[in-house]
């Protein structure tokens, strides 16, 4: 069982951090995807803004481009199987514009921006095998096929090579703004569910700018970069920095509820487990006191059997049955210990009755001072035979409580027979009573060998009884108090213990008083 609740502990802990890298890597691949699309953006937005001052400059000067180029390429390919022959020729014109620099706020000369365009013919020749001298020659296809058009591809081309070349040249925050950067990646990162806090700067080289949060502080475990802004030879001078303050929290805040349940139900394991334990334990306690509690009632019943028997003998010798004296003195001891035995059979039918609820007790008001009385009375023979002294306090006022005197007497004395029991020189024993608030506290006060703090909280469990060493005298089966906590737990009331090893013990019982 232990091994595999370590097991299952163990394999929690590896899901969760395996869990936590796999959030990691997530995480790592949409800032990349976010990161690369704000690097676009921010690319398209600066061509954007120059290709819209071009063109508004464009359509003021009211030009007609002028054609100086003429560039012009044949393809030709044939299929001998088929004697099919296809002539593919395409002319591109160049259409130049002269463009004030004033566009970029340059004071330099005119810039040259060409517009191109092209005618893309398609001739098929069917049965006819043509050499490269014969295309020259005013023959008639079988089928001839036009395009004519702008060519977009060479017009962006030129454009994009033309404004790359006049933005490297202006300054970081002439081209990008801290506004637009935190703007695009605000909304990149919420396309992708990603809604933490994030921090920006752009380096220039290696080197921090001015274009970056308030709070931005880099960190290699918390920060992505990507190059920005690059020129026509795709050198990376830019770099925008992303940094996540609370990464980490983010991550564990998606594991959170996950992990909660799986802490609850390790816990659940954990205390069923413990509890099967602690019972496990408990029962082989109760086992080792039980066995104990047979061999404690075997020898206080053996010994009352051994002194019965030989009583018996005794009487039945002929020389001591005629003498009157000596038969009734064997017979007030066959009485005796037939009355320890009947005693101690008791406690056990009445703590057994008392757990069934089957033990009836009646009360009625009595004041407490007398149920004392009537307990201290009971046990001044044990305490004459050991040479020992009570003395009383009664310090309460009011001492009417709601109790059967018949149980609460017993409680009494099963109280004073331990501190009887329990006191290697002979018993000193102080009893104490007082008022506090609708209570009436007595207290028995002993001088005694004390107990240890285990001791205390168990005193009260039937068939428990510390080991006294190595005194050997103190007999009895672990049931008196067991029995004295039923009773005055019956009586609304409350039992405690106070002691110290070597220094004695008193014993508390507070009952609640009739108003």
């Amino acid at each position: 069982m232990s091994l595999s609740l370590i097991g299952i502990i163990l394999v929690q802990v590896y899901w969760f951090n395996t869990s936590f890298e796999n959030n990691e890597e997530q995480f790592k691949f949409h800032v990349k995807q976010v990161l690369g699309n704000v690097a676009e953006k921010l690319q398209k937005q600066e061509a954007y803004s120059f290709y819209d001052r071009y063109n508004k400059l464009k359509d003021s000067t009211g030009k007609i481009p002028q054609k100086d180029d003429l560039l012009e390429f044949t393809y030709v390919q044939k299929n001998l199987k088929t004697n099919k022959t296809i002539v593919y020729s395409n002319s591109i014109i160049a259409e130049d514009f002269n463009i004030s620099s004033s566009l970029f706020d340059k004071k330099t000369d005119s810039s040259k921006f060409k517009n191109f365009s092209s005618k893309r013919i398609t001739e098929i020749y069917n049965n006819k095998p043509l050499d490269n001298s014969m295309l020259d020659q005013s023959l008639i296809p079988d089928e001839r096929i036009e395009k004519s058009g702008s060519l977009d591809v060479l017009d962006n081309a030129q454009f994009e090579i033309f404004y790359k070349d006049i933005a490297s040249a202006m300054p970081l925050e002439e081209r990008v703004s801290i506004e637009n950067i935190q703007s695009l990646i605000k909304r990149e990162l919420e396309e992708y569910g990603v809604k933490i806090n994030f921090e920006f700067g752009v380096y220039n080289s290696g080197a921090a700018t001015k274009v970056a949060s308030a709070n931005f502080k880099y960190n290699p475990k918390n920060s992505y970069s990507i190059p920005i802004l690059t020129d026509n030879e795709e050198h990376e001078q830019y770099k925008l920095m992303v940094s996540f303050p609370q990464k980490k929290r983010f991550l564990l805040s998606e594991l959170v509820s996950i992990t909660i349940l799986s802490i609850i139900f390790t816990l659940i394991i954990i205390i069923a487990y413990s509890s099967a334990l602690s019972q496990l334990i408990r029962q082989r306690q109760i086992s080792e006191i039980k066995t104990d509690f047979i061999n404690n009632m075997t020898h206080e019943f053996k010994t009352p059997i051994a002194t019965i028997n030989l009583a018996l003998d005794a009487i039945r010798n002929p020389k001591i049955i005629d003498d009157k004296e000596k038969v009734l003195r064997y017979l007030a001891m066959i009485r005796d210990e037939n009355k320890r035995m009947h005693a101690q059979v008791e406690n056990v039918l009445r703590i057994s009755k008392l757990e069934k609820k089957e033990l009836e007790i009646e009360k009625e008001s009595i004041p407490i001072e007398d149920v004392i009385n009537d307990a201290i009375e009971h046990v001044s023979l044990i305490l004459e035979d050991r040479n020992g002294t009570i003395k009383t306090h009664f310090n309460a006022t009011r001492t009417s409580v709601l109790v059967n005197d018949n149980h609460f007497t017993n409680v009494i004395v099963n109280i004073l027979e331990n501190a009887v029991k329990y006191s290697p020189n002979p018993p000193e024993i102080d009893v104490y009573t007082e008022n506090i608030k609708d209570m009436v506290l007595i207290k028995v006060q002993d001088k005694g060998l004390g107990m240890s703090k285990i001791a205390q909280k168990r005193i009260f469990e039937k068939f428990y009884r510390e080991h006294t060493g190595d005194i050997h005298n103190v007999k009895g089966h672990g049931l008196g108090l067991a029995y004295v906590k039923k009773i005055v737990d019956d009586h609304n009331g409350q039992v405690y213990v106070e002691s110290e090893k070597g220094k004695g013990s008193t014993f508390t019982i507070k009952l609640p008083l009739i108003n």
